[in-house]
């Protein structure tokens, strides 16, 4: 599990993030994903590193830039458009989306420095600090983006508004009721589960419905078609390894949802939605949260 895991992180770090900052912003964070590779690499290097100093110091070096990366998220909140200036919010859905995705990798690089280090966080497990650098990399980051995307290409569609817009609201939503789970208990992180489950279904659902009809190739309609299917089938894992872990029932092993529930996310779910974002129609890129 643990190379499993590491692999995971390291395609998170490398390609996910930079991917989705062009994304977010393709301007105002260019010089961002241009570079996020390169401060990518020390965290990249610490996974397959012993617990130690040169772990912990590479780890904290990552950590930094998530850090960084995080304090451009309340700099956009106060340059967005209030409704009565521009017509934009910052408090709209997809807006909210987006700065959970700025937020979310600062969460993976503080777990990652303290399971480096051996140091039980907040008195979490060492495993559970490192499932957290995954889980902040892909729930967290890519899916929260995705959401946001979903939200405003689907906005302006024939009944898709309000799905979109509870896409957009649940996936943070949900994001942060999960690990404010991990400070209550099992019952608090199903609720979250729940949520973040309904979320990605209706981000599956818009990306099938809506999305997918209007890619210009078969490449990019493929991607989008791949990411929506793989979200339900990942989501279901999920709610299934919440469920049995609230109530004592069968479920998953910590192993197995990383070769089902983990890997299918990485490839099936978020590189293909953001190979198949990057190949959408140029109009379609400006719109983009």
């Amino acid at each position: 599990m643990t190379v499993l895991v590491h692999l995971i992180v390291t395609l998170g770090m490398l390609y996910v993030i930079p991917a989705g900052l062009r994304l977010i912003d393709p301007a105002g964070l260019r010089a961002t994903a241009r570079i996020w590779p390169l401060l990518a690499v020390p965290g990249a290097l610490c996974l397959w590193l012993p617990r130690g100093a040169i772990a912990t110091a590479l780890a904290a070096l990552y950590a930094a830039a998530t850090l960084a990366l995080a304090a451009r998220a309340p700099a956009r909140l106060l340059r967005t458009p209030s409704p009565p200036t521009a017509g934009g919010s910052p408090f709209a859905p997809a807006e909210i989306a987006v700065l959970t995705a700025l937020l979310s990798p600062s969460v993976a690089g503080t777990a990652l420095v303290a399971e480096r280090a051996g140091y039980r966080l907040f008195g979490f497990d060492l495993d559970v600090l490192a499932l957290t650098v995954p889980h902040f990399h892909f729930a967290g980051f890519t899916a929260a983006l995705v959401a946001g995307l979903v939200c405003r290409a689907g906005a302006s569609a024939p009944g898709a508004a309000a799905l979109s817009r509870w896409a957009a609201y649940s996936v943070p939503g949900g994001t942060l009721l999960v690990l404010l789970g991990y400070f209550v208990d099992d019952w608090a992180e199903l609720a979250g589960a729940v949520v973040l489950t309904g979320g990605m279904w209706a981000v599956a659902l818009l990306t099938w419905r809506d999305i997918r009809p209007g890619a210009r190739d078969r490449t990019t309609g493929t991607l989008l078609a791949t990411s929506a299917a793989v979200l339900v089938a990942t989501m279901l894992l999920a709610l299934w390894w919440a469920l049995g872990e609230a109530t004592g029932l069968v479920h998953p092993t910590v192993t197995w949802m990383a070769a089902t529930h983990g890997l299918g996310n990485a490839l099936g779910f978020a590189l293909c939605s953001l190979l198949a974002w990057r190949r959408l129609t140029p109009d379609r890129m400006e719109t983009t949260p």
